[in-house]
C-alpha cells in the first residue's frame, strides 16, 4: 500500500497525502525547480508498484527487485535514476534474535520512492523529522536518502550493542565456577551475527561510493554526510567481526573446559571404583573358606580383616586427595 506521498517545495510540504491516481499530476508539479516528490510504500502489491513505476518511468528490473524483496544491499543506476537496497535490523530481547526487513529506494532528480518490506524500519518518523527541518529537505531526494541510510546504520549500532551484551553473558557463563553448557546459545548467536553481517558488509561499498561524491544522481555536497554514515558502518562491521571472533574463542574454551571436566569426572569415578574394589578384594580372599587358611580358626581374624579394609580405604583416600583425584 502507499503509506504517504507528498510534494515538497523549498523544503516545505505543499500537498496532502494522495493515492496512486494522483501520482501523475504530482509528478508534473514536482518537476518545477526546487520541488520533488516523496512516495512511500509498504509491502506493495504488483499492481500498486506497477502504477508507481509507470508514473515515474522506473526500470523494469529495479521494479522486480523491489517487489520480490530479499535482495542483497546494493546501489545500481538505471538510466536517470538510482536504485538503492538496504536491510533494516531490529533486536528482540525475549528471544535473543535479530529480525530483518528491507528498504528499496528509487532516487531521481525530482523524486524519491521508498518501498519498505517487513515490520521494522518504519520511515514515518524519518519523514516527520525531516519535515521539521526544511533546511534539510531543501537538498531534495539526496537528503531523504541520507536520512534513511543514517537511520538504518544507527539501528545496526543498537543491534550490535544488544549482541555485545549477549556475548558478555556467554563469556561469563563459559568461565563461571559452576558447570554450564553454552554451546547452543553460542551457535544461535553466531547465526544472528551472520544475519547482521549480511546486512552490513554489502552496504559498505555503496556508502563509500556516496561518500566520495562521485555517484551520478546524488548531490555532491552530500558527500561529507554520507562519509559520516560510511564511518559508522565501518565501526559496525569491525564490531561484528570482533563479536564473531569472541564467540569462536568462547566456543573453543567451552569445548576445552568440557573435556577437562570429563577427565576430572573420570578420575573421580576411577577413585570411587578403587575405594570399593580393594575392600571387596579383601572380603573375597577371606570369604573363600579353605580348610588350611591360617586365619580361619583365629579369634582375631574377623576384626583384622575389617581393620585391613578400613586401613586400605583410608590410605587410598589420602593418596587420591594428595594427587588431586578427589
Amino acid at each position: 500500500m502507499i503509506v504517504d506521498s507528498a510534494l515538497y517545495h523549498e523544503g516545505q510540504r505543499v500537498s496532502p497525502a494522495s493515492g496512486p491516481e494522483d501520482l501523475a499530476s504530482l509528478r508534473q508539479r514536482g518537476a518545477a525547480p526546487g520541488s520533488f516528490l516523496w512516495v512511500g510504500l509498504h509491502d506493495p502489491t504488483a499492481d500498486e508498484l506497477s502504477q508507481v513505476a509507470g508514473a515515474f518511468d522506473l526500470h523494469r528490473l529495479a521494479v522486480e527487485d523491489a517487489l520480490k524483496a530479499h535482495q542483497r544491499p546494493k546501489l545500481e543506476r538505471y538510466g536517470d535514476s538510482l536504485f538503492l537496497v538496504l536491510k533494516t535490523l531490529w533486536y528482540l530481547d525475549e528471544s535473543d534474535a535479530v529480525e530483518t526487513g528491507e528498504v528499496n529506494i528509487f532516487l531521481g532528480r525530482d523524486f524519491v520512492i521508498t518501498v519498505r518490506h517487513g515490520l521494522g524500519g518504519s520511515l514515518g518518523q524519518i519523514r516527520s523529522r525531516l519535515e521539521q527541518h526544511p533546511e534539510l529537505l531543501e537538498h531534495g531526494p539526496t537528503a531523504v536518502t541520507h536520512a534513511i541510510c543514517d537511520h538504518a546504520v544507527d539501528d545496526y549500532q543498537r543491534v550490535v550493542a544488544s549482541l555485545q551484551d549477549d556475548v558478555d553473558e556467554v563469556e561469563a557463563g563459559v568461565f563461571s565456577p559452576t558447570r554450564t553448557d553454552s554451546s547452543t546459545r553460542i551457535y544461535l548467536l553466531k547465526r544472528e551475527i551472520a544475519e547482521v553481517r549480511r546486512a552490513v558488509m554489502p552496504l559498505r561499498d555503496p556508502m563509500q561510493r556516496a561518500a566520495t561524491g562521485s555517484v551520478p544522481g546524488m548531490a555532491p555536497d552530500a558527500a561529507p554526510f554520507f562519509r559520516d554514515v560510511a564511518d559508522h558502518l565501518v565501526r559496525v562491521a569491525e564490531s561484528v567481526d570482533e563479536l564473531d571472533g569472541l564467540l569462536s574463542s568462547a566456543f573453543a574454551a567451552q569445548q576445552t573446559r568440557s573435556a577437562a571436566q570429563q577427565n576430572d569426572d573420570m578420575r573421580k569415578i576411577s577413585a570411587g571404583v578403587a575405594l570399593v574394589a580393594v575392600p571387596t578384594l579383601i572380603a573375597g580372599v577371606y570369604g573363600m573358606n579353605f580348610t588350611k587358611m591360617p586365619e580361619l580358626h583365629w579369634g582375631l581374624g574377623y576384626p583384622m580383616s575389617l581393620g585391613l579394609m578400613v586401613a586400605s580405604v583410608v590410605a587410598l583416600l589420602v593418596y587420591f586427595k594428595k594427587s588431586g583425584w578427589l
